[in-house]
């Protein structure tokens, strides 16, 4: 994965910085020369593409949504699909319809990893995340990595 100005490269196993910029990337490694995996979420009908709104707010949401924003920092896959806002994206999966038809909107989330089903009825915790897309956390389990310096490049 490059950075737009070209000062950080990530190649299986280690990050390069041949220069400055002003993003902040975490640091992670490529276990091996698997390719990161395609993570897709589809939500039950929620308020908001986060269900992270309103009055009372489900712990699980703010949890998974914070997971999801740190997974994404780190160069994972994911895309999520609410019910609500989204119903064509059920719809148009063979996978997801096939599951909504025999389990209905109740047996949600579902998630997906490249295609096929691998989680229901509960949000994955972040130790799944990362084991699900191939990406090395560090040493301290899944807990996103301090920047090397204040611009947040290692150069």
């Amino acid at each position: 994965i490059d950075c737009p100005c070209q000062c950080l490269t990530l190649v299986p196993g280690e990050v390069f910085c041949g220069g400055s910029c002003s993003l902040s990337f975490s640091f992670f490694t490529i276990k091996g020369d698997i390719p990161l995996k395609q993570i897709q979420v589809f939500d039950p009908a929620l308020c908001c593409s986060t269900g992270v709104c309103g009055v009372e707010v489900d712990q699980a949401l703010v949890t998974f949504a914070a997971d999801v924003d740190w997974a994404r920092q780190n160069g994972v896959a994911i895309d999520r699909f609410n019910l609500a806002q989204q119903p064509m994206a059920f719809a148009e999966n063979t996978e997801v319809k096939t599951f909504l038809e025999h389990a209905g909107q109740e047996g949600l989330p579902l998630i997906l990893l490249d295609g096929a089903v691998i989680l229901t009825g509960r949000y994955p915790t972040r130790d799944e995340l990362v084991r699900w897309s191939a990406i090395d956390a560090g040493s301290e389990g899944a807990k996103p990595a301090k920047s090397c310096c204040s611009t947040g490049c290692c150069c």
